[in-house]
């Protein structure tokens, strides 16, 4: 399974199928991986925008802040 994280500098929209195809993205095996490199894509200044896996998962920006904000929480109540 390979998971896809897309990002973006800060005021980046959403991604269109078009723009998709024509940009980078760092490549997991993992979806715990990909949201790893996705919190540290908004720690370094960037946004991630999309996380896509082969098996169907699609998440965009306000999915991927809900579950980085899950994570946070969980961190933060050890």
């Amino acid at each position: 399974m390979q998971y896809r994280v897309y990002s973006g500098p800060k005021g980046s929209g959403e991604i269109s199928p078009i723009a998709k195809e024509r940009m980078l993205f760092k490549e997991f095996a993992a979806l715990d991986d990909a949201l790893s490199w996705a919190r540290h894509v908004e720690q370094g200044g960037r946004v991630p925008l999309l996380v896509e896996g082969d098996d169907g998962t699609q998440m965009d920006r306000r999915a991927i802040a809900d579950a980085l904000g899950v994570g946070q929480r969980e961190q933060v109540g050890r």
